[in-house]
């Protein structure tokens, strides 16, 4: 059995044992598996670059320095020396700066007691930052042993198919059918569009944008742990390829998450339609409103459409481009004039009949996949429940 699937600490249980720690113990990595599957708060006092570029599910940077005063201490480092670098951090972080970011910890930490320190290493900052807020008010906050680095690294391992036991299960179906709808209904699947924040087609981009590779990594690391802690025999996938948008599924784990067989959700043509509206049209053109107003939002969100149906022109075609080009544009103006959106259908319908089935067809004949079990939503939701165990 892998390290990570040891001995499980309930949050209570957890957040005692943190309580009798002093304060200059750190968490071992063997606490790692508990950190995880009880969504325990960090705090990473690393500058918001090195944030920025991956963090944790769960953390929130409050840095010790910022990117300034951190490039300023590095450089030190390596001209003359850790004591002079120390020296210089402190000259840079005093008085009614070093109060603000103690006043961070401590108040993140009076809204989340079992919350722990992490800088890359487990080293310095997060030693600095921990000593700092004991002095001021007496919170005792636990730091990550090892930092960043070394908790990536467990989760990197979680991500190794050999540690997941779990059996994989597709679940393909057509563009429309509810296949995200359904997995949101099963306790036992990962919902590898959420975690990467992406639809997995050319349409499929949110206005917020998608996690770095690391993150996506991170969350969908936490996702399998959580998943195996849960003891599920199966775990239901959306059948996606290697690259969901930007981000990629690490190759031995994209490699096993690919089976002989899948579950196949079917659904007519007129709810497909109907469902891709709600979403691409209805829901899509309420998320532009929100953040850039009514008249703006729905001008911005026509841009992204016609622009991302330009991409596609080579497989979609000239003469099939400028068709749904009209159609869009007819639609639109429809909308403008009567409030009504649903004659954006029509140009659904086509790139569904025209683009996305015969596509969708060929790959599955590609694939080479036998076909399970196939079914209506309720159908396939029922069968797929049954495999919880």
């Amino acid at each position: 059995m892998p390290r990570w699937c040891g001995c499980f600490l309930g949050k209570e249980c957890f957040l005692a044992r943190l309580v009798e720690k002093k304060v200059t113990d750190s968490m071992s990595t063997e606490d790692f598996y508990s950190v995880v599957v009880n969504s325990v708060p960090l705090m990473d006092v690393r500058a918001p670059v090195e944030f920025a570029a991956g963090a944790f599910p769960f953390a929130v940077n409050l840095p010790l320095m910022d990117d300034s005063e951190r490039h300023r201490v590095g450089k030190c480092y390596k001209q003359q020396g850790r004591d002079t670098a120390i020296q210089l951090a402190s000259s840079l972080v005093s008085g009614e700066l070093r109060a603000g970011r103690i006043r961070a910890w401590g108040e993140f930490h009076r809204r989340h007691p079992q919350a722990l320190f992490y800088c890359f290493r487990g080293g310095m900052r997060s030693r600095t930052a921990q000593e700092w807020l004991r002095q001021e008010s007496d919170r005792e906050v636990v730091r990550l042993e090892g930092g960043y680095k070394a908790f990536r690294r467990f989760l990197l391992e979680a991500l190794d198919p050999g540690k997941i036991r779990a059996v994989p299960v597709l679940l393909g179906g057509r563009t429309g059918a509810g296949k995200t709808v359904l997995l949101q209904h099963l306790r036992h699947a990962i919902d590898l569009e959420e975690i990467a924040n992406h639809r997995g087609s050319a349409f499929g981009g949110h206005l917020s944008p998608q996690p770095t590779q690391i993150d996506f990594e991170n969350r969908l690391a936490y996702a399998i742990i959580g998943h195996g802690h849960a003891g599920f025999a199966h775990m239901v996938l959306e059948d996606e390829g290697s690259y969901i948008g930007a981000r990629y599924i690490p190759l031995e784990l994209a490699a096993y998450f690919k089976r002989d067989s899948m579950v196949l959700l079917e659904s007519d043509m007129a709810e497909r339609i109907a469902r891709t509206h709600d979403e691409y049209v209805v829901e899509a053109q309420r998320h532009y409103r929100a953040l850039h107003g009514d008249q703006q939002g729905v001008a911005l969100w026509l841009e992204n459409i016609g622009s991302r149906l330009t991409r596609i022109r080579k497989r979609l075609g000239s003469e099939r481009l400028q068709r749904v080009l009209a159609l869009l544009d007819n639609a639109h103006a429809l909308q403008l004039a009567e409030g009504d959106s649903s004659a954006h259908r029509l140009w659904i319908e086509v790139l569904l009949r025209e683009y996305y089935d015969p596509m969708y067809d060929y790959q599955i004949v590609k694939s080479g996949r036998t076909i399970s079990f196939k079914g209506e939503f309720h159908e396939v939701l029922a069968y797929l429940q049954h495999l919880e165990g």
